[in-house]
């Protein structure tokens, strides 16, 4: 894999690591051609396991090289935590969305829409996939720069950690669209629609810190800060919503385990 991507630009790069998210955010919507339902169990837990999955990215392949390029100082890495935790709030009160959880409730976030109930529930999951593409792209374009602490394997595994959890979000939404009275077909087509944003993120966070290089320790801990905003506003607690907290817990450690390794195996 890593002689492959090493033949491209880290735009490129960052594109095909974003292309393999979005494709198993597709393969999280297929079930939805077998049935219209799916254990609410097995899904908090799969939410958890992504929550875990994007605290630990987050630190690991984001915030801890942010602190290391900053030479100690604690200005950068918090600053542009908090900066992706304010934006990403501002695009959630704006924008209209109706998460997966409760789509059988009129609690409708954001300012007022007449958009229909398909959309909204598409919208909120993309939220999602907004800071895991930047994510990536980010990380891609760290280690091009030959930053120390970001390597092009260590940006590997940031994507491989953000498409195991892109499985859940592509089921949460493609499911509930299903009950919504939406075909098969359609109900996939919007499912793996959610995921479409990342490629878009990824080239957008790429080429910022290439031509920013200066900015790239803010642009790690912003991207860092708005993955942590999602999961603490979103993930966990439409994890517990159903009354799963404990299998959604033990779905969170897992996670965070899983991305650990991989980030220390590989980074």
């Amino acid at each position: 894999m890593l002689s492959f991507l090493a033949q491209f630009s880290p735009v490129v790069q960052a594109l095909w690591a974003t292309l393999f998210t979005w494709f198993v955010t597709a393969m999280g919507a297929v079930p939805v051609f077998f049935t219209k339902e799916f254990n609410r169990k097995l899904l908090d837990a799969m939410l958890g396991f992504a929550a875990g999955v994007m605290i630990a990215a987050s630190f690991w392949s984001l915030l801890a090289p942010a602190v290391e390029i900053s030479q100690g100082s604690w200005v950068p890495a918090t600053v542009g935590f908090l900066l992706g935790a304010v934006v990403l709030r501002v695009i959630d009160w704006i924008l209209p969305h109706l998460h997966p959880a409760l789509a059988d409730t009129d609690e409708i976030e954001g300012v007022s829409t007449s958009w229909r109930r398909s959309t909204l529930l598409v919208l909120a999951v993309t939220l999602h996939n907004i800071p895991e593409g930047l994510a990536i792209g980010v990380a891609f374009g760290a280690a091009a720069l030959g930053v120390e602490g970001a390597t092009l394997m260590g940006a590997v595994s940031l994507a491989l950690g953000i498409g195991l959890q892109n499985f859940p979000e592509g089921t949460a939404v493609a499911m509930p669209l299903r009950r919504e009275g939406l075909s098969r077909w359609k109900a996939f087509m919007f499912g793996q629609l959610s995921g479409i944003v990342e490629p878009f993120g990824a080239l957008l966070g790429a080429w910022f810190v290439l031509s920013a290089r200066g900015l790239l320790p803010y642009a790690l801990a912003f991207a860092a800060g708005a993955m942590i905003f999602v999961v603490v506003e979103e993930l966990i607690p439409e994890a517990q919503v159903k009354g799963n907290s404990h299998l959604a817990t033990a779905g969170t450690m897992l996670g965070f385990a899983i991305m650990m390794a991989l980030d220390v195996a590989l980074g």
